[in-house]
């Protein structure tokens, strides 16, 4: 009997595609408009399945809510944040976002999806730090 992979949910799927965008628009230093419709235009394949309101809220509104975000995520933070590997530091702030602004989000929902964003996209660990900083700035929530 095969196990069949599960299907992330569409929210799962904006989370990812919004690691993916912030990621983007970081490295390439480009506008957040223009990253944005990259993403969608030129990949319209890693948007499939995705909720992309909820996905063009998440990038917009954490880049709006950057310097608030960051403000929240520094102190609990080991290193400084530009030290962090940018996958992490787009998670973080993604999920910073949301425990700060969305608060029909639980905070163990932020922090679980978080972390199967890290599993996915993220360095063999970093799920694991992602946990606990994230556990730290929901304790302030």
């Amino acid at each position: 009997m095969t196990e069949q992979k599960k299907k992330p949910s569409a929210r799962r799927r904006a989370r990812e595609c919004a690691t993916q965008t912030m990621y983007a628009w970081e490295i390439s230093k480009n506008t957040p408009e223009a990253v944005e419709l990259a993403f969608l235009v030129d990949t319209p394949e890693e948007s499939k399945g995705a909720d992309l309101p909820y996905f063009r809220k998440l990038f917009r509104q954490t880049i709006n809510q950057l310097e608030t975000i960051d403000d929240a995520l520094i102190p609990a933070l080991d290193r400084d944040i530009t030290e962090l590997d940018p996958i992490e530091r787009a998670v973080l702030r993604l999920s910073t976002y949301e425990l700060l602004f969305e608060h029909d989000v639980p905070y163990k929902v932020v922090i679980n999806e978080a972390i199967e964003v890290a599993k996915a996209f993220g360095a063999e660990d970093s799920h694991k730090y992602i946990n606990g900083v994230l556990d730290k700035i929901a304790i302030d929530r």
